[in-house]
């Protein structure tokens, strides 16, 4: 030892502190270990052992995305993934830096004490900080989901402590933590929420305080039965008619004919359908999801019963464009896409797969396998000269990506169609795959995207089948789409501006 270094002298201010709080951090840990708590005697061990390498947030996840609903499957992929980013700081970073000790068990009581002790460092605590992140990462997502995960998230967290392996500190460091780690994840990947659609341009709709003059038609064979009894507890003066789907055209006519707005619970088709009555009878329209996809009314922000009652109930409704065509004697409209050629195929094969895989590396996959069918390019006349054509796609607004799955609508009054194709070539698995793997904004030699208000195709062949919100049609010869600009009226609730 130095005869220079004096023991008496006055150690740093931050030293003091940082042994003062260590102290308290003791003090806090005997308190808790002294306190006797009957209730949590069988459950709290259990419950920190179930929450080993996140099996339990990966079982609670998987049960939340078993509800179908959007909300609560987006709510725990959202929570899973806010999750891996605070195990991996905790495994790379948190660990390493601050070598901790493991509290000393003398004071646990030995029926709390965990029968497999940890080795690894005590701060910060990994457990806390995987529930920390899973419960914020729900609800940011869905707070509603959220409020049911926080108790279980704070007794796994309070657990670690109780059994003994944690300080206080080493809690409440790793749930800070966690919540970073989720809000983090929100910061890369914005919630459905902070990219709701404009709120213009606004329309006036009839009020309906308790759904009083609302005629909805409820498709049956979408399985719509939960969502119609949600809406009629919401409000209770609507008037509901179930049926099946074959008689979704005739029983809509007769709702338009008594009805102040009309309703429709249902798919995607059966949406199309309700809007063309809507349309004809100049009727606003509130869409109830009931389907698989549901694309319309999620581009909406309509997600459930509460979101579809609470526009009716204030009056909020927005303008939307239609989209429209027309080939030789057949008419209709389209709310979301339009499509010829290998896309129908192509769609239905990424939707079987993008829940498993995700919706960028199920596009690929997609692409493979529609490839190997031996399709001939579909022929037509764009702009007055022959183009062969594996595909072509046409969306009622602008469609976007966020993050590596397929897009959604931020604009349902943007004027415009979104139009994507992939040329036709001799290779048609090199040509599909570099669009897949491209994504849909890519311009390309094979794959282009532009935004048009029109479109004319000439010479499409005999047999050729076009694709409308599930709908399918043949058409032939020359073919024309076009907006019809804020044509429909549809409630929403409006965000505040």
């Amino acid at each position: 030892m130095s005869p220079d270094v004096d023991l008496t002298a006055p150690r740093p201010d931050g030293h003091l502190l940082r042994e003062k709080l260590l102290a308290l951090d003791c003090r806090l840990f005997e308190f808790a270990a002294q306190r006797h708590w009957p209730a949590a005697e069988p459950v709290l061990p259990r419950l920190s052992r179930s929450a080993n390498h996140g099996l339990l947030w990966f079982a609670t996840a998987a049960a939340m995305a078993a509800s179908r609903t959007p909300r609560g499957r987006r709510a725990a992929a959202r929570g899973v993934a806010s999750l891996a980013l605070a195990s991996l700081t905790i495994n790379t970073l948190g660990k390493r830096s601050v070598r901790r000790a493991r509290p000393v068990l003398d004071p646990v009581p030995l029926v709390r004490q965990l029968k497999r002790q940890p080795i690894t460092t005590s701060f910060p605590s990994g457990h806390s900080a995987s529930a920390a992140a899973f419960a914020t990462g729900v609800a940011l997502e869905s707070p509603a989901w959220g409020a049911a995960v926080a108790p279980v998230a704070f007794s796994v967290a309070m657990s670690r402590v109780y059994t003994g392996v944690h300080f206080p500190s080493d809690v409440l460091a790793g749930a800070a933590l966690g919540a970073g780690a989720a809000f983090a994840v929100r910061g890369l990947v914005p919630t459905r929420e902070q990219l709701a659609p404009p709120a213009r341009p606004r329309a006036d709709a009839p009020v309906l305080p308790d759904g009083r003059g609302l005629v909805l038609v409820a498709n049956t064979g979408a399985g719509t039965a939960d969502r119609v009894r949600a809406l009629r507890d919401a409000l209770p003066a609507a008037e509901v008619v179930e049926c099946a789907p074959q008689e979704m055209p005739a029983q809509l006519e007769k709702a338009a004919a008594r009805a102040v707005a009309l309703g429709v619970c249902g798919g995607d088709g059966t949406v199309n359908t309700a809007a063309e009555v809507a349309l004809r009878h100049g009727l606003p329209l509130a869409v109830l999801p009931g389907g698989t996809l549901n694309h319309f009314a999620l581009d909406l922000g309509v997600e459930d019963a509460r979101d579809l009652a609470a526009a009716l109930t204030r009056g909020e409704a927005v303008r939307v464009d239609v989209g429209r065509f027309s080939s030789g004697e057949r008419r209709g409209i389209f709310v979301n896409t339009l499509s010829l050629g290998v896309y129908p195929e192509l769609v239905r094969e990424r939707d079987r797969w993008a829940h498993r895989i995700g919706g960028w590396p199920a596009g690929v996959l997609a692409a493979l396998r529609v490839t190997r069918a031996g399709r001939h390019p579909l022929e037509a006349e764009v702009g007055g000269r022959p183009h062969p054509l594996w595909l072509l796609f046409v969306g009622n607004g602008t469609y976007h990506r966020m993050g590596l799955t397929p897009g959604r609508r931020l604009d349902l009054a943007d004027g415009q169609l979104d139009v994507r194709v992939v040329h036709g070539g001799r290779r048609p698995a090199l040509r599909l795959l570099a669009a897949a793997v491209g994504g849909p904004l890519t311009r390309s030699p094979v794959h282009a995207a532009v935004q048009v208000p029109r479109l004319r195709l000439t010479d499409v062949a005999p047999g050729t089948l076009l694709a409308y919100d599930g709908e399918v049609a043949p058409v032939e010869g020359e073919l024309t789409v076009e907006k019809l600009p804020q044509a429909l009226t549809v409630y929403r609730p409006v965000p505040a501006s």
